[in-house]
């Protein structure tokens, strides 16, 4: 009898890992469907973020679209230049390096005229030749972000103190801008970056509409057309005087 009961004991001790495992395993299985909720919440949450990435873009969108040139410009190339864009050829002095020669990442400053009373401020993207530069900038016709715009240089001595943007895609120009030049995004080291010493060849392209630099700077026939004297006819009076006696 008393071998009878140990045998059973052992037995009993024997199933027991078995049976732990077993509801170990049975509990594991209740759990499987929480998990698998957990799961698809998680897929479904990676599945909705494309759509989030697109509503940012289109807020980033809209924050762009009321931006003027001055903080878009900040903005994309990181330079802190204080003042309006006409200020910044000078604010810039003793921080950024200036000078004549367009350079990818630098900025195309625009003097203030008759048309622009806070001038303008233009990011270069890409150099195309030396005459020729692509840009970006803000609020330049009808408000927005305008990308991959060909801007040329239409000064005598190719030195980009005068410039036609693009108007649209058809490389149709508009009128003559007067700049200042270029702003460098490194420091100023007090050299001034120099135009090519032989200038490049006028671009061929639509006449200007009108010429917003001042009359002294509008080219040198321009120059020589208004500094010209009128022409003064002189009148020989071939009246006589006195009696004919």
């Amino acid at each position: 009898m008393g071998t009878k009961a140990w045998l059973l004991s052992s037995a009993l001790l024997l199933a027991a890992p078995h049976v732990a495992y077993s509801a170990q395993n049975s509990q594991s299985t209740k759990h499987k469907p929480a998990v698998s909720r957990i799961s698809a919440a998680v897929h479904l949450q990676h599945a909705v973020q494309p759509n989030q990435h697109v509503a940012s873009a289109k807020k980033a969108a809209g924050r762009y679209r009321g931006i003027s040139c001055v903080p878009y410009a900040r903005q994309i190339t990181g330079m802190a230049v204080a003042g309006n864009a006409w200020q910044w050829w000078g604010n810039s002095a003793g921080i950024y390096a200036r000078g004549e020669r367009p350079e990818a990442g630098s900025i195309l400053n625009f003097r203030a005229n008759g048309r622009m009373r806070m001038g303008h401020v233009a990011v270069v993207t890409r150099v195309v030749n030396a005459r020729e530069v692509l840009i970006e900038h803000a609020n330049w016709a009808g408000g927005g972000i305008s990308r991959d715009v060909a801007v040329v240089d239409v000064s005598e001595a190719n030195n980009w103190s005068a410039v036609r943007v693009e108007l649209g895609r058809g490389g149709v120009y508009g009128s003559v801008y007067p700049t200042y030049g270029f702003i460098y995004n490194r420091p100023d080291t007090g050299v001034v970056m120099a135009s090519a010493i032989r200038p490049a060849p006028l671009p061929a392209i639509n006449a200007a509409p009108a010429d917003l630099r001042p009359a002294a700077e509008r080219g040198w026939r321009a120059v020589e057309e208004v500094a010209e004297a009128p022409r003064v006819t002189r009148r020989i009076d071939m009246r006589v005087t006195g009696s004919a006696r």
